[in-house]
């Protein structure tokens, strides 16, 4: 581990690693370095925070005309957990698609259980 720059574990939840590891290569770097920046307490130029969720961040991606996303959360002490990671379908508007929202709350549950567990 590196002193200078201290890393959070990364835990996924669900789905959400096997879900990014089928985006393509260059999404995957891109997406994979804003995680890292978020592992050391920083933050990547793609982010956003999720409207209504504290300590909920989102990176999105373009490549080849389509967008691609990874959610995860920064509000616990012990670890990063990333929440869903997909591509997002819907041409029109820029909003993430309600079912989306539903599973990244449910996964939000799960990783407050998840992090008591670890007991953070």
């Amino acid at each position: 581990m590196n002193d200078e720059f201290p890393t959070k574990p990364v835990i996924w939840v669900g789905s959400s690693k096997r879900d990014f590891d089928a985006f393509p290569a260059e999404v995957r770097a891109e997406m994979g370095y804003a995680l890292y920046l978020a592992q050391i307490g920083d933050r990547h130029r793609q982010t956003k925070m999720m409207t209504g969720l504290s300590g909920v961040l989102e990176v999105v991606a373009a490549h080849r005309g389509d967008a691609f996303r990874a959610i995860y959360a920064v509000r616990f002490a012990s670890a990063i957990f990333i929440l869903h990671a997909f591509q997002k379908k819907s041409k029109s508007g820029i909003s993430t698609p309600q079912f989306e929202m539903d599973l990244v709350r449910q996964r939000l549950r799960d990783a407050q259980d998840i992090d008591k567990e670890r007991g953070s």
